[in-house]
């Protein structure tokens, strides 16, 4: 599976994503949409920028009781999105749940990738908020192992991960990372970041960026700087 850059499509409604979107009369990016959007537009947006021609990662984070994640995505299964993700934390019978909600009946599924830690956790965060006092490098690479037990496809980390995970898990254990950001740039909530020339490097296998080409003067320009930094040989 190729490398891409995953636009992350935060935006408060419909039109203000689609007048985005607009912009791109050459290139159709694979986007992510979130849980602003979603929970602004609903399930409608998704059907309508697929229709436009884009792949489209729903990045909801399910976490409940696995028989509420397998109905969820059983739900999900059917807007046609390419990639869907849940919390690792929800342990691996959530995960397994999920994998069966989240399969059609000819077979077939998106992607399905867990979150291990958010890139605004910090070592410090998760000691003192979440009372886990491991490593957090060893709690990524526990949760990435988990979810290839149950069955995933990948895992959203950090870039700063990306490697380890692909070295405990194979390399054709997905890596999804955001927390990209273009050198010099403001890094905004994020803690744990990387450029997308340093993501490849490392063996990203997708890069979501937001901000920096959402909140660009030209969002094409730097979306296109963007796949040639990460994607382009």
């Amino acid at each position: 599976m190729g490398k891409d850059v995953i636009v992350a499509c935060d935006f408060a409604g419909r039109e203000e994503v689609l007048s985005f979107l607009d912009k791109f009369t050459e290139e159709k990016p694979f986007v992510k949409i979130g849980m602003e959007l979603f929970y602004a537009a609903g399930p409608d947006i998704v059907r309508e920028i697929k229709r436009r021609g884009h792949k489209i990662f729903l990045d909801l984070k399910l976490h409940d009781i696995p028989n509420t994640v397998k109905k969820a995505m059983a739900v999900l299964s059917g807007l046609d999105v390419d990639m869907t993700n849940l919390h690792a934390a929800g342990t691996q019978a959530m995960m397994e749940a999920a994998i069966e909600g989240l399969t059609r009946p000819d077979g077939t599924r998106p992607i399905l990738i867990a979150v291990t830690q958010l890139t605004s956790t910090s070592q410090e965060r998760m000691e003192r908020d979440i009372l886990i006092e491991k490593p957090i490098n060893e709690v990524v690479m526990h949760y990435a192992e988990t979810a290839k037990r149950a069955g995933l496809d990948g895992v959203v980390c950090s870039p700063l991960e990306a490697e380890a995970v692909h070295e405990a898990c194979g390399s054709q254990f997905l890596t999804v990372t955001p927390g990209v950001r273009f050198a010099g740039g403001e890094v905004g909530d994020q803690v744990r970041v990387m450029t997308p020339e340093q993501a490849k490097k490392i063996g990203s296998d997708y890069i979501v960026v937001g901000r920096p080409i959402t909140a660009a003067e030209d969002p094409v320009a730097a979306y296109r700087r963007c796949v040639t930094e990460f994607v382009d040989e």
